[in-house]
């Protein structure tokens, strides 16, 4: 969603290349089912998004981006509108939903596949523009840089088997998050936390690592990937039920099963110690549930669960990373003629957790900034694309991977410790020592992957607290005192940088 926005947006510039290292469609975007926050209710305002926001955030959120974002927010959505995405109505007006951590209804969608729409009216707006091309099954290896400067991208173009170099005067990462470093995660396969080692392998600053949220409800059916049941099922009334059928939430939270993630996330896990967690929404019956969660629906159905009858089973699972590649409102990194845009970024909105739905929002607004300051000062610079060396293919060997994948979700995942997590760093050393040297899509997702892992051990180990959706057991209490500030890693440098 990000990477399209900016394309689209600065394509009247000049020829863009958007390389994905999948197909098209491929990634966290699709997956979006909830849809995107913005004040448009007469009962809302900006104030009150804003301190729901800094609330989730734990006292990290930056307010001046909060409110940047805040503030843009309806235009983001008149701009999706206009390209031809069709928003559910009611009546009028647009049909707002609830999720965790609001305080008003403000979540515009399309049924459950918010972010699928999105993603398909602007891709189908790129590749009808005479200025984007749009390459697909090219994996990212390294950025090119010369004296500091990052002036490309260097890839293996899966297609021909050629490590190819491809220069230009900007380059911009919307590589999302690193949701494939955990056993369970709700994200697209394609989220191994690219953009993120690449731009710490440059030198770029790297903040806020250790927030990883955890969405509180996959669907459990103990088989990967995961698919995802919308927090927007909670914000119509669905609840949720431990083994003995007990509505438990109001134990742990006023708020109830519109508690923020963190907070529903530990509840879930806490009950999981006396058995399977249940989501419920048997009240709203069939015709209610097919029609506003379709995809829901359908695969539940695939599993055997009829929403309207059965209980569903859910956990949870890795979803978002609320750190990233440290940037400023117009995207720039620190390393000149870089841009980041997306869920690989740090931009300073989600601080400690993340608002529901402040996702596609952040996507929409800081790529719209990021062409805004392109347009302003577009830098002169080398466009080419050279077939630099020939690779000969390598057999996938997944072994590592899920290796990593066990060691981050019980070492460096919802509960969290320093014996965890050093035993977390000395696993990620000895996988690094038997990672496979050959150029493939299998072995530079695991560089990749232990990299970003290392970061996030790095910056949790760093934080002697708990905060958001950081929780360490030996240190279960949030203290303002020391660490109302940001772990933000350079290189092997960690630096802690005070809150502004």
């Amino acid at each position: 969603m990000a990477g399209l926005g900016f394309a689209l947006r600065v394509a009247d510039l000049g020829p863009i290349l958007i390389a994905t290292k999948r197909e098209e469609p491929v990634s966290n975007s699709s997956l979006a089912q909830g849809g995107i926050c913005s004040v448009l209710s007469p009962d809302d305002s900006y104030k009150r998004h804003i301190d729901n926001t800094l609330n989730v955030g734990v006292g990290l959120s930056d307010r001046a981006a909060v409110t940047t974002m805040v503030e843009n927010g309806p235009a983001q959505i008149a701009w999706l509108q206009s390209l031809g995405v069709d928003f559910d109505r009611d009546g009028a007006g647009l049909d707002l939903t609830r999720e965790g951590g609001h305080s008003r209804r403000r979540v515009v969608h399309v049924k459950d596949h918010t972010g699928d729409s999105v993603q398909r009216v602007l891709a189908a707006r790129a590749a009808g523009n005479p200025n984007i091309e749009i390459r697909e099954n090219l994996v990212s290896i390294d950025l090119l840089t010369r004296r500091d400067r990052c002036v490309g991208v260097k890839f293996l173009d899966e297609a021909t088997g050629a490590v190819t170099e491809v220069r230009a005067p900007v380059t911009v990462l919307a590589t999302g998050g690193v949701g494939n470093a955990y056993k369970k995660t709700s994200n697209s396969a394609i989220a191994t936390g690219d953009g993120i080692a690449m731009a710490w392998r440059a030198g770029a600053a790297i903040s806020d690592m250790e927030f990883i949220q955890f969405h509180p409800t996959i669907l459990d059916t103990g088989e990967s990937p995961y698919f995802l049941v919308s927090e927007s099922v909670r914000g119509e009334e669905g609840t949720l039920r431990n083994s003995i059928g007990e509505v438990f939430i109001p134990r742990y939270s006023p708020l109830l099963d519109l508690a923020s993630r963190d907070v529903v996330t530990r509840a879930i896990l806490e009950e999981q110690k006396r058995g399977q967690v249940y989501l419920d929404i048997r009240h709203r019956g069939r015709d209610y549930l097919e029609n506003r969660f379709p995809a829901i629906y359908a695969e539940c159905l695939k599993h055997g669960i009829r929403m309207d009858r059965d209980l569903i089973p859910v956990s949870p699972a890795a979803h978002y990373t609320c750190g990233g590649i440290k940037v400023n409102l117009s995207g720039e990194t620190s390393i000149p003629g870089l841009l980041a845009i997306g869920e690989c970024t740090c931009t300073g909105i989600h601080g400690a957790n993340r608002l529901a739905s402040n996702s596609t929002l952040e996507c929409l607004t800081f790529s719209a900034f990021a062409a805004v300051k392109i347009h302003g000062d577009t830098p002169d610079g080398e466009s080419s694309i050279t077939a630099v060396d020939k690779v000969t293919p390598a057999a996938p060997d997944p072994a590592l991977r899920r290796q990593l994948q066990e060691l981050m979700w019980e070492k460096a995942g919802i509960i969290r410790s320093e014996e965890k997590l050093r035993e977390a760093n000395e696993g990620l050393e000895e996988l690094e020592a038997r990672r496979p040297e050959a150029t493939s899509r299998d072995t530079i997702e695991l560089r990749n992957l232990l990299d970003a892992s290392r970061l996030v051990v790095n910056s949790a180990y760093t934080r002697r607290e708990s905060r958001g959706t950081h929780y360490m057991e030996d240190h279960p209490n949030r203290d303002d005192q020391h660490w109302l500030q940001h772990v933000t890693i350079q290189r092997e440098l960690i630096k802690i940088e005070p809150h502004s």
